[in-house]
């Protein structure tokens, strides 16, 4: 893993932020990186790339920004250079498009992948996404959100917070607490439920969470008990929308068959075997 961590890094030190404070990658940069010598074939993977964001209906200029610098040839002339500023979901199209007997191409197509992106991604992008990639994806919001919904709930008073998550759960399921879920799902013990969910079933999760972190800001709750009836009744709202739209009721929906702890491993089994 050493060889991968030290990659890994290296896509984070070509990083660069501008002046808004958004994160971008030089194309000349990533080129050297993931072991290409030669513009021409580089950019060949460039175009393919955004080609793929086309295809999606996506603006590719919004994400191919084209940034051309004189460099010196010798002798005091100089000559126009092709670039890009590329942003992170450019970099990962190009990672699938790279050539992948390229071992770093690999670690690049994982670290560019949806589990690593720290930005809010757009609706088309999301669209692009296989199950399991919004599975991360959503999951990884759910981790942020769950922290800072614990957050807000400590402040409104709350120390029991099984019981008060268990609130949340029981509105949105229909009365079953975590262990419900856990059982009714077949997992083992402490397994995390929310790593056996698929992508709907977190977005569902999520809307709960986000919504009720807003009512106890909104309403200034200061007790366990208010915070609880309100993560319940905020559960009971978002079950009420989803039979409403004529969605699938949470439990219904299908467990993957991989939980998103064992694909990470999985994953990290077949770059260490790269590595070799």
């Amino acid at each position: 893993m050493e060889e991968i961590d030290k990659n890994i890094k290296t896509f984070e030190d070509i990083k660069h932020i501008d002046e808004n404070g958004n994160e971008f990658w030089y194309a000349r940069e990533l080129m050297k990186v993931l072991s290409y010598k030669d513009w021409r074939y580089f950019d060949a993977v460039i175009e393919k790339a955004k080609t793929a964001c086309q295809n999606s209906e996506i603006t590719d200029i919004d994400h191919f920004v084209v940034d051309n610098k004189m460099v010196e040839i010798g002798f005091g002339a100089k000559r126009e250079q092709k670039d890009y500023k590329l942003t992170r979901y450019a970099c990962y199209l190009i990672a699938q498009n790279a050539n992948p007997r390229l071992k770093i191409v690999a670690l690049a197509q994982t670290y560019f992948a949806i589990q690593t992106r720290k930005q809010e991604i757009t609706e088309k992008e999301y669209s692009m996404l296989t199950e399991d990639e919004k599975r991360f994806y959503q999951r990884d919001l759910t981790k942020k959100g769950n922290y800072s919904l614990n957050q807000t709930a400590k402040k409104a008073g709350v120390k029991n917070f099984d019981k008060f998550h268990n609130a949340g759960y029981k509105g949105l399921y229909n009365g079953e607490t975590a262990d419900d879920i856990a059982k009714r799902k077949g997992l083992r013990y402490r397994e995390d439920i929310l790593d056996n969910m698929g992508s709907e079933e977190l977005a569902a999760n999520l809307f709960r969470i986000t919504q009720t972190e807003s009512k106890l800001k909104k309403d200034k709750v200061d007790t366990e008990k208010k915070a609880c009836d309100t993560h319940n009744k905020i559960g009971k709202i978002v079950r009420k929308a989803i039979k409403e739209a004529g969605g699938t009721m949470p439990e219904k929906l299908p467990t993957p068959q991989k939980s998103l702890k064992q694909l990470e491993k999985e994953n990290n089994s077949s770059l260490k075997k790269l590595d070799k």
